[in-house]
């Protein structure tokens, strides 16, 4: 099915971005990579009148290192992701989920700041983002700010930020020498999408025991969320197998799993237990 009747925009600037948006407020839609908008407008689920292509935005391409954090630009490819050398040293979660979106088609043109702004309950960045404690950055015709990770997913295809911002880039803290990361995924065998995800980022004290832990999970439901029964059961424990699989059966604590013909609830939460496990002890490793 072809889309409805669009007009085509290009922002060469994060200002023309916003000055489109704000003159085409309600009926102007941002396009970058086009993987998420544009199936959706060919089913004439989304029918924007105005198209606002951003990839001609430079300013938004760059991986930059500030201090102990990674700044990723939004129009930064899965590709792009998955071969920096400064994401692999400092963040290597990032290029380990990288690798595992779409196909190479997809990898080449779908952006960072695409996926975490469509909030695609199964996209993989989601899960990562959370248990890494990122920072959304944002901008609008009330100028920059700075957006949780905790905060920025809110529900089914929805986010914190408002329909005249603009999503500029992802701040990501630096893994220290003690912390170690994983990503399991069980991904559906025709889109590549997750029917679960797991991220674990996971720092040891001195004494061998957990210091902080944070595990991120996509696809289980409607939203990404923290598991944090997790989290609580081995903090500050120095787990063996047993313990590690005793806490990941609170991967689901809360959450209201979904059920659809990729995988029944009950399949869904057991595959979500059981990717935690991996994770953590992965990222144990």
């Amino acid at each position: 099915m072809f889309p409805a009747p669009f007009t085509y925009h290009r922002a060469t600037t994060v200002g023309d971005a916003l000055a489109l948006l704000q003159q085409h407020a309600d009926t102007g839609k941002l396009i970058a990579g086009g993987h998420s908008l544009l199936p959706i407008m060919k089913l004439r689920l989304a029918q924007p009148e105005h198209l606002i292509d951003i990839t001609g935005i430079e300013a938004l391409r760059s991986i930059t290192v500030e201090g102990d954090a990674v700044v990723i630009g939004a129009l930064v490819t899965h590709r792009e992701l998955a071969t920096s050398a400064e994401l692999a040293e400092r963040v290597p979660v990032i290029p380990e989920m990288a690798n595992l979106v779409g196909d190479q088609q997809v990898r080449n043109m779908g952006t960072i700041g695409g996926a975490l702004a469509h909030a695609d309950t199964a996209a993989d960045y989601p899960a990562g983002v959370l248990a890494l404690d990122a920072t959304v950055l944002a901008t609008g015709p009330n100028g920059d700010r700075e957006i949780p990770i905790g905060e920025f997913f809110q529900g089914f295809l929805t986010t914190a930020l408002a329909p005249d911002e603009l999503l500029t880039a992802v701040r990501v803290p630096t893994l220290g020498a003690n912390t170690g990361s994983a990503y399991e995924k069980l991904a559906n065998p025709a889109s590549g999408y997750a029917t679960v995800g797991v991220a674990a980022v996971v720092t040891r004290g001195d004494d061998g025991a957990i210091a902080e832990i944070r595990v991120g999970i996509t696809g289980t439901s409607d939203v990404a969320y923290r598991a944090t029964g997790v989290e609580d059961a081995l903090r500050g424990t120095t787990p063996d197998a047993a313990a590690i699989k005793a806490a990941a059966a609170h991967a689901t604590d809360g959450a209201e799993i979904m059920d659809d013909k990729h995988a029944p609830a009950d399949y869904r939460a057991r595959v979500t237990r059981n990717l935690t496990r991996r994770a953590i002890e992965r990222a144990l490793g």
